[in-house]
C-alpha cells in the first residue's frame, strides 16, 4: 500500500496533521525506514538535551520518546481489532496521564530507544500480515471511522511530528 492512496474519510480531521508528514512511500518500508532515521536523530542529540523541557509542563524527549511508544502501542492494538474484522467502537487515550505515570525520566535514552525498536518491529509484523483488503478495513477509534492502512501511517507521522518538534523546540 502506498501512503498517498489513503483518502481523507479513513481517518479523523485532527489526524491530518501527521498524516502530512508522511511523504509518499510503501507503508511497511517506511515503517522499517522512519525509526531507523529517528532513532539516528536521537542518538546524536547531546545528553544534557534528553531531561530538558522547554517550558513548565512540558514533556522532555524521554517523555516524548515513551509516548510515541506508548501511542504506537494503541494505533497497532486498534490496527489489530480493526483488521480481524471487531466492530466494537474504540477508546480514546488520554496522552498527558500515560505521560505521568509512565517514569520515562528515570530510564536511560538507551533503555528507551531500544525498547522504541521492539515495538516497531512488533508493528511492522503485525502489518506485514495485513493484505490490501485488510488494510482498506474500517472501524471506530475515539469516535471517529478510521481504516487499518491510516492508523500505520498515524504512526509514521505521528513520531515525524515529535522528530520536527524536537528539532524546533528543544535543540
Amino acid at each position: 500500500m502506498k501512503t498517498s492512496q489513503l483518502l481523507q474519510t479513513e481517518y479523523a480531521p485532527y489526524y491530518a496533521t501527521y498524516i502530512s508528514k508522511v511523504e509518499e512511500a510503501d507503508l511497511v518500508e517506511e515503517l522499517e525506514i522512519s525509526v531507523h532515521e529517528f532513532i539516528k536523530f536521537v542518538q546524536n542529540i547531546p545528553l544534557d538535551k534528553y531531561d530538558y523541557s522547554y517550558a513548565e509542563g512540558k514533556w522532555t524527549i524521554k517523555d516524548i520518546i515513551q509516548h510515541l511508544m506508548d501511542s504506537e502501542r494503541i494505533f497497532t492494538y486498534r490496527a489489530l481489532r480493526i483488521a480481524r474484522n471487531d466492530k466494537t467502537p474504540l477508546a480514546s487515550f488520554e496522552e498527558n496521564e500515560y505521560a505521568a505515570i509512565a517514569g520515562a525520566n528515570q530510564r536511560s535514552i538507551r533503555d528507551l530507544l531500544t525498547e522504541l525498536a521492539i515495538v516497531r518491529q512488533s508493528t511492522i509484523a503485525l502489518f506485514k500480515t495485513f493484505s490490501e483488503d485488510v488494510l482498506k478495513r474500517i472501524g471506530v477509534a475515539s469516535g471517529y471511522d478510521v481504516s487499518v492502512r491510516a492508523l500505520g501511517v498515524i504512526i509514521i507521522g505521528h513520531q515525524k511530528h515529535h522528530q520536527r518538534i524536537f528539532m524546533e523546540r528543544y535543540l
